[in-house]
C-alpha cells in the first residue's frame, strides 16, 4: 500500500488504496476514479481534492492557481451553489477538526502531487455556479523543484492596494491602510429639537442583521490582510495559527480576530467597519473597552471605513489599545442599564 508523504506523486489509484483501501476502484470512472471532490468514507467532513490546473468542464474554464506565500485560489464544481452541503461543509471548515487533502498537477497526462492540508480562508459570498475560493496551504513552501513545475501557475502576492481614487479601481477584496485621521473639520450640526424632520419608524431588528452582515465582512478581510503579514514576513506557522475568534468561540470574547506578533505573541484584533467616511463615528461596547484596557500592549483597533458592497474593499487605520487616550477620539456614553433595586437597599 502507498504511504502518504508530503510532495510525492500519486495516481488516482494510490490515493484510493490509502483513504479507502475497503472499495473496489475503476480507472476513469466512478467516485475515486473521476471525481475531483471526494468526501473520505466514514470521516465526515474530511474530503480529498483533486486539482488539474487549466482543467476545462462543459463551457466552463477553472481558472485556479498558487500564490507565492501558499494561498490557493480554487473553484468547486460548475454545477455546485452555496446552498450544498459539501460547499457549506467547506465555508465551516477548520483544519483543526477536520483534514482537506490537496492532490495538484498542472496537466492532465501527470500524476498528482500530494501537497498537504488545507486551511479555508475565504469565499465569495456571492458566485456560485462554481463557487470561489481561497484555501491557505498549510505545508508550504514545497521544495524548489515543486515550485518551478507550478510554473505560471505559481503567481506573485499583490502587497498594498491603490485607494478609491488611485490606480484602475478594479481591485477587490481588499484593504488600503491610511494615517490616523486628525481632528474632524466643522460641518453641518445635527437637527435642534425645534427643527427636526419627519423621521422613519426605525427598524431595528433590520438595522442589527444589517450591521452583523457588515462586520462579518469587514472581519474577513482584516483576517486575510492579517494572514497575508505573516505570510510576507515568512511566518507561515503563525499565519495557519491565525483564529477568527467571533466566529469559532462567540462575539463576547472582548476581540474579533487572534493574530500574532513576528516574535510569537498573541495579538488581539478587534475590527468596525462602517460604510461612511474617515471620520464616521463608531460603536465599541463596554466589554470591549474593558478588554483593550486590559491588554493595551498586545490590543490592535481595526478601523475599516468607505466599505464598498460592489467591490468588498475598504480603507483601514489602526488603532491600539491606548486609543482612548489619543486626543483625536472622545467616548460618548449612548447606553445606560436600568436595574431593579433589591430591598433594602437606601
Amino acid at each position: 500500500m502507498p504511504t502518504l508523504l508530503l510532495f510525492d506523486k500519486f495516481s488516482r489509484k494510490d490515493v484510493h488504496a490509502i483513504f479507502s483501501p475497503d472499495t473496489s476502484f475503476a480507472p476513469q470512472a466512478g467516485t475515486w476514479g473521476l471525481q475531483g471532490i471526494v468526501e473520505v468514507p466514514n470521516r465526515r467532513g474530511d474530503y480529498v481534492f483533486f486539482v488539474t490546473f487549466g482543467q476545462k468542464q462543459g463551457d466552463h474554464e477553472f481558472d485556479e492557481f498558487i500564490t507565492e506565500d501558499g494561498v490557493l485560489a480554487w473553484q468547486s464544481q460548475p454545477s455546485q451553489t452555496l446552498d450544498e452541503r459539501r460547499i457549506r461543509d467547506f465555508i465551516r471548515h477548520r483544519e483543526e477538526a477536520n483534514n482537506i487533502y490537496l492532490f495538484l498537477r498542472t496537466s492532465k497526462n501527470l500524476d498528482y502531487t500530494y501537497f498537504g492540508r488545507l486551511k479555508y480562508l475565504d469565499h465569495d459570498p456571492v458566485k456560485q455556479r462554481p463557487v470561489h475560493f481561497q484555501w491557505q496551504l498549510l505545508d508550504w513552501p514545497p521544495t524548489a523543484a515543486v515550485l518551478t513545475s507550478l510554473g505560471e501557475k505559481l503567481v506573485p502576492v499583490q502587497v498594498g492596494q491603490p485607494g478609491p481614487n488611485e490606480g484602475t479601481g478594479t481591485a477587490e477584496h481588499h484593504l488600503w491602510e491610511s494615517p490616523i485621521p486628525g481632528l474632524r473639520k466643522p460641518g453641518r450640526q445635527m437637527p435642534t429639537p425645534g427643527n427636526r424632520t419627519r423621521a422613519r419608524r426605525p427598524d431595528y431588528i433590520g438595522n442589527q442583521v444589517a450591521n452583523q452582515e457588515l462586520g462579518m465582512l469587514g472581519e474577513l478581510l482584516v483576517l486575510r490582510i492579517e494572514q497575508q503579514r505573516l505570510m510576507n514576513d515568512k511566518r507561515p506557522d503563525l499565519a495557519a495559527k491565525v483564529r477568527h475568534v467571533s466566529v469559532l468561540e462567540n462575539d463576547t470574547a472582548g476581540y474579533d480576530i487572534l493574530s500574532y506578533q513576528l516574535d510569537g505573541q498573541k495579538l488581539f484584533i478587534e475590527v468596525k467597519t462602517t460604510r461612511g467616511p474617515i471620520d464616521s463615528d463608531f460603536f465599541i461596547s463596554a466589554s470591549e473597552l474593558n478588554f483593550a484596557r486590559a491588554h493595551a500592549a498586545h490590543y490592535r483597533l481595526y478601523r475599516l471605513y468607505d466599505y464598498s458592497d460592489e467591490r468588498d474593499t475598504a480603507g483601514f487605520f489602526v488603532l491600539d489599545g491606548a486609543f482612548e487616550q489619543d486626543g483625536r477620539f472622545c467616548l460618548a456614553s449612548t447606553n445606560f442599564r436600568v436595574s431593579l433595586q433589591r430591598e433594602g437597599t437606601p
